[in-house]
């Protein structure tokens, strides 16, 4: 079993900044991506970030040029810098990772963590 645990939400005034951190711990064997997802009230889940062990990034159109996912694959955590942040950028952001042991791969959720962007 792995384990995520996310830290960093709270409440910004827009055009302020963020840091998520979320780190993976358990019976670690080889991450293969880590990622962001968000969820606004009334809305369906949505893809904010992902990388690679690789080092390789995604972005969501709404977030490119704000947002700056990284890793660090030595301690197993992952980070998104959320800057300029807007009213719509309200939600509850998630991590996710995509864990492989031998053939088996296997999605694994963080409990999320509330960042409200509001005056």
């Amino acid at each position: 079993q792995v384990q995520l645990v996310e830290s960093g939400g709270g409440l910004v005034q827009p055009g302020g900044s963020l840091r998520l951190s979320c780190a993976a711990s358990g019976s670690i064997f080889v991450i293969v991506s880590m990622d962001w997802y968000r969820q606004a009230p009334g809305k369906q889940r949505e893809l904010v970030a992902a990388i690679t062990g690789g080092g390789t990034t995604n972005y969501a159109d709404f977030v490119k040029g704000r947002f700056t996912i990284s890793r660090d694959n030595t301690k197993n955590t992952v980070v998104l810098q959320m800057n300029s942040l807007k009213p719509e950028d309200t939600a509850v952001y998630y991590c996710h990772i995509i864990h492989k042991r031998g053939f088996t791969t296997t999605p694994y959720w963080g409990q999320g963590t509330q960042v409200t962007v509001s005056s």
